[in-house]
């Protein structure tokens, strides 16, 4: 089914490598296409050192590769996946373009945005992440340390496109986030579903910006970037 699942990406975005050409070099895949992707980090929610990230879709735990135009996973364990020079501050939108390929029934497995991220390889880890998930629905949280505090506890959006027809290879939504001076403001496929003042919450968009993939989800990721206010 994996396999299946490359071919069919690579006819679906084998004429989108120009775009990808305009988002920043740190931002770029790096490394030999369908090989796991250099400089990237992976920090699971219960970190095991038996969980192997590999580019053999039959045989990895965590199935990771460089997929021009982007990347593409399929998770075991729940988890963060960044390059740590990717980071932000000041006014800036952080954006995701992403194509969910079956879920196989986890339609309550969110994947979606991080920022703000600290500390990522420690105990005070720190970050804020926007998911979505399969039932239409988003959720924004903040993480510190071992414990999470909730923004905006899931809810429904019309915005989100769900799998719900297994004839498709994928469906696709973008995320975003947009930052102006203490304002965070949250869409989905364009659409602004949330916003909140950062301070109200004492939460930073300054550091690194990654990934969110919960349990077994299988994603290609077109995009990952920023654009400057």
């Amino acid at each position: 089914m994996y396999r299946k699942s490359i071919l069919l990406l690579l006819s679906l975005f084998v004429m989108s490598i120009a775009h990808a050409q305009t988002i920043a070099d740190q931002q770029l895949p790096k490394g030999e296409n369908f090989e796991v992707p250099d400089g990237w980090e992976i920090r699971l929610d219960r970190p095991d050192d038996s969980i192997t990230v590999g580019s053999n879709p039959d045989s990895a735990d965590i199935y990771f590769v460089t997929m021009n135009p982007g990347w593409h996973l399929r998770t075991g364990p729940r988890g963060i996946f960044y390059n740590p020079a990717n980071k932000t501050s000041g006014d800036i939108t952080i954006h995701t373009k992403l194509h969910l390929f079956n879920p196989n029934g986890r339609n309550r497995e969110g994947f979606g945005l991080f920022f703000g991220g600290k500390a990522l390889k420690d105990a005070e880890i720190e970050y804020v992440y926007f998911l979505i998930r399969n039932t239409g629905d988003f959720l924004i949280k903040r993480r510190i340390g071992e414990s999470t505090e909730l923004i905006k506890d899931w809810a429904a959006s019309d915005n989100i496109v769900i799998y719900d027809d297994p004839e498709l290879s994928s469906v696709v939504n973008s995320l975003s986030v947009s930052v102006e001076n203490s304002m965070l403001t949250f869409f989905i496929n364009g659409t602004e579903v949330a916003h909140i003042n950062a301070d109200e919450f004492n939460v930073s968009s300054e550091g690194i910006f990654g990934l969110r993939v919960n349990h077994a989800i299988n994603l290609h990721v077109e995009e990952l970037g920023i654009e400057t206010e």
